[in-house]
């Protein structure tokens, strides 16, 4: 399905916001150290009374359970000093900063058969689980292509309204993809289209991350060249995700309008921006790429402090170290 594999995220370690509190975690061993050597020394006062009950009670409550309070107040005070940091951890949040905009071919070949029912019921069926998928707060565009492109929709949170827009798309003659990505890539916010002469105005130093998903099943034969195409986009900021649709070799049960897609030019245009190539040859596994495909561009990984759950855990190990004291005194003072 994708042209090589998808890559792995690597390891996000936590950080803090203020790392000079963790030098107080210097501070466990040697409260430990004290602890350790208080209870081994021995008492220099002798046993004045031998009540049974209290003996009894004291052997019942002895061995290891004797050091459960002491332990979970260093837990606790461990944790006030986390909190004190202010950590931060990359929690996975809804990609509501970005955009993303689905440009769709809807050439005459999308009539093919080998991908059942056909390429452009299969392609309108995916596009529709993907919406369903993405996070209703992430922007959403539309544009479809064929000799030319059309912007349907600007990228927006009326996910309804696109479902209804994929679900009438009809066809049109030949095949535009730059046209479709470089039309894809002006509806983003903070991006337009080049000028007469050819030149790009500025974006701002934190444009809206953009991102197009650009779906063909042919070779480009209108409109601008896809590689210029994918060149503005990688100028504006934009990561293009291109998928390949239909089988490569026709099954005899099936008949294909057009000659075969162009997956080396939909590759480079991917590899440019920093997207990534997929291949569909079924309508299950072009389910599968745009399913994908909403995880990975709906939701972030998003650096959130997390010192309310230090604070709780530092609550919790001070409410049990006190409790297990008060449990261990109980029988004594019955």
């Amino acid at each position: 399905m994708a042209a090589g594999g998808e890559p792995s995220a690597p390891t996000a370690m936590p950080t803090f916001t203020s790392p000079e509190f963790l030098w107080g975690l210097l501070v466990l061993p040697l409260l430990a150290w004290i602890y350790v050597a208080a209870v081994r020394r021995p008492t220099r006062y002798r046993l004045s009374y031998s009540t049974a009950s209290i003996l009894a009670a004291a052997a019942a409550r002895g061995g290891r359970r004797q050091h459960l309070s002491a332990g979970f107040l260093l837990l606790g005070t461990g944790a006030v000093i986390l909190a004190l940091a202010r950590p931060e951890a990359p929690i996975r949040m809804p990609a509501d900063r970005a955009a993303i905009v689905l440009s769709i071919d809807v050439s005459g070949s999308m009539r093919s058969t080998d991908v059942f029912p056909s390429r452009l019921d299969a392609a309108k069926a995916a596009a529709r689980a993907f919406i369903d998928a993405v996070p209703d707060r992430v922007r959403i565009g539309l544009v479809v292509f064929a000799g030319f492109a059309t912007v349907l929709s600007e990228p927006t949170t009326d996910h309804a309204r696109l479902i209804g827009l994929i679900n009438g798309l009809g066809m049109a003659r030949r095949t535009a993809i730059g046209e479709g990505l470089l039309e894809a890539v002006a509806a983003l916010p903070d991006r337009a289209k080049p000028g007469l002469d050819g030149s790009l105005p500025p974006i701002p130093p934190d444009p809206t991350p953009g991102i197009v998903v650009l779906l063909s099943d042919g070779r480009n034969n209108a409109g601008i060249d896809p590689l210029q195409a994918a060149q503005i986009a990688r100028d504006q900021k934009v990561r293009v995700y291109t998928i390949g649709l239909g089988q490569r070799v026709t099954p005899d049960n099936s008949w294909t309008i057009g000659g075969p897609m162009d997956e080396e030019t939909l590759q480079t245009m991917a590899s440019m921006t920093g997207g990534q190539y997929y291949h569909a040859s079924s309508a299950h596994s072009l389910l599968g790429v745009y399913r994908t495909l909403a995880r990975r561009v709906g939701w972030e990984r998003r650096p959130t402090e997390v010192s309310a759950v230090a604070a709780g855990l530092a609550l919790l190990a001070l409410l049990a170290a006190a409790a297990v004291s008060w449990l261990r005194l109980v029988p004594l003072r019955a």
